[in-house]
């Protein structure tokens, strides 16, 4: 399939920016430009914003039934044309096909369930301690446009994360999305428009990220920010629109501790750990990082992650049989070899793994390194790439205390037979999505977000509607 040219949604319709000015969009197993995204300046920007208040103050005035109608076909059209979005989505970003489509009708689910959470956002009504003549409401009303960003590891799902609940809720959205993967977003925004969004409730722009936010979070139509990407990006935008009295979601980077008891399943523990660290090339911000093994399994356990490393297709995603792409970008391929580097020199043991694949394109080796010690930058710094370190451990409770020693508190994993362990761990373990026994499956009804560093709010679950809302109390006296 060819890839597509892309344009800046604004007002219900595709625009190239006024002053023609384009980016580069390169395909990751290449390095070679595919494809061109159109680049936003003040004046595109203005024209969303004015946009988005028109938009939301239709869409707000709509029933709940009417919006779940048209959020409903969008994740129909979504599933219809799955096959043609994970082709342009594995193109720009690099994952293999079978995890794009994936991830295109993950997001016809996400807007199903919100489409009919919306019909539950409920008020109530409370009696009154004075008089039966006063009536009591508390009302919940969408809070107003919001601005989205969005990060290029997963360009759809990030997107209807956030244009999920706040559409649900009345909200207009304006989506500043990644311009490495543009193309994929815009299928998504593409689906909602097709389906007879009306205009300006959702708005696409791109261009240079630290303008565009400094531009959006500070203007007054802006009501709402809502950001997926690093710790210290988010703490730059949660600090800038608190100094504009904006409601903040932010969901930001990871260090996800998988912590193998002593009387776990080492077998289950490296199918499921294993497939989800190398899942996405380890790009993904719920990715296990720092595995934590018992003394008494961390010979057999990596021994079976070198097996399970070596043992996976690192090729082109559009090619059949892929099982982990390329890196999205250069930028990653330096990261990892300085990763690996800084680990081996303080002397962990590399087991797997631990080089570029090719010239061209970039691709990297599933890498496993064992006896990694705590100095090491790869158990302080979120790696995000396909870079798994062993650590062994003697009692779970050491376990716990080095899972919570980091400042972020997005993910974790366990492994345990024992009831009373688990227990431990779901009380113990700091993060804000634990999964023990078990892969990652978040869901559209289960809360998705951090703790600590890794963020606040949630973009799963009744939770996530609760940030577009603005809660209001309101009493009227009959007389």
């Amino acid at each position: 399939m060819t890839y597509p040219d892309t344009q800046l949604f604004i007002n219900g319709a595709w625009l190239d920016a006024g002053d023609g000015r384009t980016l580069a969009v390169l395909n990751p197993a290449t390095g070679q430009e595919i494809g061109r995204v159109a680049h936003a300046g003040k004046a595109e920007l203005d024209q969303a914003l004015h946009a988005a208040q028109k938009g939301f103050e239709t869409w707000r005035d709509m029933s709940p039934a009417e919006r779940s109608k048209i959020m409903r076909r969008a994740a129909g059209l979504m599933r219809e044309r799955a096959d043609d979005i994970s082709q342009v989505l594995t193109q720009e970003q690099g994952k293999p096909l079978i995890e794009a489509k994936g991830e295109a009708m993950a997001a016809a689910d996400l807007i199903e369930w919100f489409a009919e959470e919306g019909f539950r956002v409920y008020g109530r009504i409370v009696p009154s301690r004075t008089s039966l003549a006063m009536r009591q409401m508390v009302l919940k009303d969408p809070v107003g446009p919001v601005a989205a960003f969005t990060p290029w590891n997963f360009p759809i799902n990030q997107v209807v994360r956030k244009i999920g609940p706040a559409l649900a809720a009345g909200c207009s959205v304006l989506v500043k999305a990644a311009e490495e993967t543009p193309a994929a977003p815009a299928a998504l925004i593409r689906a909602f428009a097709d389906a007879g969004l009306p205009p300006g409730v959702l708005g696409l722009v791109y261009g240079h990220p630290a303008e565009i936010s400094s531009y959006l979070i500070a203007h007054p139509v802006i009501r709402k920010i809502t950001f997926t990407g690093s710790t210290p990006v988010g703490k730059q935008l949660a600090a800038m629109a608190g100094q504009h009295m904006k409601r903040c979601t932010m969901e930001l980077g990871g260090h996800a501790p998988v912590i193998v008891a002593e009387d776990a399943d080492v077998a289950l523990a490296v199918k499921t750990a294993g497939g989800a660290k190398f899942r996405n090339a380890g790009q993904v911000c719920i990715s296990p990082t720092r595995f934590l093994v018992h003394e008494s399994l961390v010979k057999p356990f990596a021994v079976a992650m070198v097996a399970h490393a070596k043992g996976l297709n690192v090729g082109d995603g559009l090619s059949e049989g892929t099982q982990m792409g390329p890196l999205a970008n250069a930028r990653r391929i330096t990261a990892m070899a300085e990763f690996t580097q800084d680990a081996v020199e303080r002397g962990a043991t590399l087991l797997a793994g631990g080089m570029r694949i090719g010239e061209s394109g970039n691709f990297w080796q599933p890498t496993v390194l064992a006896d990694v010690p705590q100095g090491a930058r790869i158990l302080n710094d979120e790696p995000f790439g396909p870079v798994a370190a062993i650590q062994s451990f003697n009692t779970l409770e050491e376990a716990i205390a080095e899972a919570n020693r980091l400042p972020f508190g997005l993910a974790g994993y366990a492994f345990t037979r024992s009831l009373k362990n688990a227990d431990l761990l779901a009380r113990r373990v700091e993060v804000g999505m634990l999964w023990i026994n078990m892969p990652a499956m978040p869901s559209a009804e289960m809360p998705f977000g951090g703790i600590k560093d890794s963020g606040y709010g949630s973009e799963g679950g009744p939770e996530a509607l609760e940030a577009y809302l603005n809660v209001r109390s309101v009493a009227v006296m009959n007389v």
